[in-house]
């Protein structure tokens, strides 16, 4: 449910109205009415839209290069259509986001659900996600480890649909030659994660 709804629902009519509302929106803070729930956070790159359902997180969209009502409907068509805005769902998930920021975190504990992840794409980001903080590998190489050295196309694909980037570190996958390459979040942005990261490629100091 976007925020437009909500406030919709907030304003829509006298003191009955409200006090409904507010019940179900605690009812949704509680996980009874909602299957996805949804928050922003806040980056040095611009908000992030990070998403959850029960089994963990299963979005992270960069609001700077997309629109936050087309993640949400790619949510409610893709996993399910019970989306609801619940920041107090996303604590955990903003908190150790700000810590990466801010240099203090070099490992999410997080639970992830990859149900928007399919196909050659599940070994291609199953293996991303080993890549340690700091280092890199290159396409090929990711493609070798996910079983297949000559699927580096596929590979970037995958790569590029990853839809829980940050967390499964897809700014830690280059091109030969340690060239940057592209991003959802702009090649800038990726190639200041690794800097972040004190990864040692050419252009990121």
């Amino acid at each position: 449910m976007s925020d437009r709804i909500e406030e919709l629902l907030r304003t829509g009519g006298g003191d009955g109205v409200g006090e409904a509302v507010e019940r179900f929106l605690a009812k949704a803070e509680d996980g009874q009415l909602l299957d996805v729930a949804y928050a922003r956070a806040e980056s040095p790159f611009g908000d992030l839209l990070v998403a959850a359902t029960p089994r963990g997180l299963v979005r992270v969209g960069f609001l700077h290069t997309m629109d936050e009502d087309a993640v949400l409907d790619e949510l409610a068509t893709r996993i399910s259509p019970r989306v609801l805005r619940s920041p107090a769902r996303l604590d955990d998930v903003r908190r150790q986001l700000d810590e990466y920021f801010d240099g203090r975190r070099r490992r999410f504990e997080l639970r992830t659900d990859r149900a928007l992840i399919h196909g050659f794409a599940r070994k291609v980001l199953a293996q991303t996600a080993r890549i340690p903080y700091g280092s890199f590998l290159t396409y090929g190489e990711v493609a070798a480890e996910a079983g297949n050295p000559r699927a580096h196309r596929a590979a970037g694909s995958a790569l590029a649909r990853n839809p829980i980037p940050i967390v499964i570190p897809c700014h830690r996958v280059l091109r030969s030659g340690g060239v940057i390459g592209n991003y959802g979040g702009g090649p800038e942005m990726k190639a200041r994660l690794l800097a972040l990261e004190g990864a040692k490629v050419a252009g990121t100091s």
